[in-house]
């Protein structure tokens, strides 16, 4: 979708989506160079390294680490789910800026519609991403979205958080982290989630619930690789 194909965006906003995108990505490009990344994994878990372009598989991590693992996978080719709305289209500009594809859809809208899409994706061979508990929360909290992709096409779902060591939060319903310059960064990575083809819809909030817990003791770990108590 571009601005120009969407009628309902004001002159303002197709003014942003004209300038915004390539300056964020000026900036995140030449900052996330100073960046240091750490990786860390729970026992048995063979982590994905920068770098790695991975295959058909699911990641997971929270909403608030979105820019530092823009950095972190941007040579993967991956393909994330994002909403229809204009904040949208302008995170998509800026994610093919850095190789990253886009599926349009939501949890509340158009998902069925952006489950087909990533389907297609892991069976193209490439990777689907999930901001978990996006786009609009609650915090910590994954969506369904996962589950049923990961029940759909057998693919394993990976779990994952990005930890700056020094950021600035922002106070928005995320606690959206934007690492400083030349802070390290944990890659803390959780025990994979796996979802039979065959698993009745019953059971797939207990599945959710054990990828939700999967990211946070990711997150967690992470915080404690750098000395930081739990929030």
């Amino acid at each position: 979708m571009t601005a120009e194909a969407n009628p309902g965006f004001t002159l303002s906003q197709r003014l942003a989506l004209a300038v915004f995108p390539r300056v964020v990505w000026a900036l995140l490009w030449v900052v996330g160079l100073t960046w240091r990344f750490e990786v860390i994994a729970e026992e048995g878990v063979t982590p994905v390294l920068f770098g790695e372009k991975p295959g058909p598989e699911i990641y997971c991590f929270w909403h608030q680490c979105v820019l530092p693992c823009t950095i972190y996978f941007r040579r993967s080719q991956a393909v994330i789910l994002i909403s229809r709305s204009f904040d949208g289209e302008l995170i998509t500009r800026i994610l093919k800026l850095f190789g990253f594809g886009a599926v349009r859809g939501s949890s509340s809208r158009g998902s069925r519609e952006g489950l087909m899409g990533l389907k297609k994706i892991i069976e193209s061979g490439r990777t689907a991403i999930f901001t978990a508990d996006g786009p609009r929360g609650p915090i910590y909290r994954t969506k369904m979205g996962p589950i049923k992709l990961a029940q759909m096409t057998g693919a394993p779902i990976g779990c994952f958080h990005l930890e700056p060591e020094r950021a600035w939060t922002m106070r928005s319903w995320d606690r959206f982290l934007v690492p400083k310059p030349f802070t390290r960064i944990c890659v803390s990575w959780a025990q994979w989630t796996r979802v039979p083809t065959d698993l009745p819809v019953e059971e797939f909030e207990p599945r959710r619930a054990e990828l939700n817990a999967a990211i946070e003791r990711a997150r967690l770990r992470a915080l404690a690789h750098f000395g930081k108590a739990a929030q």
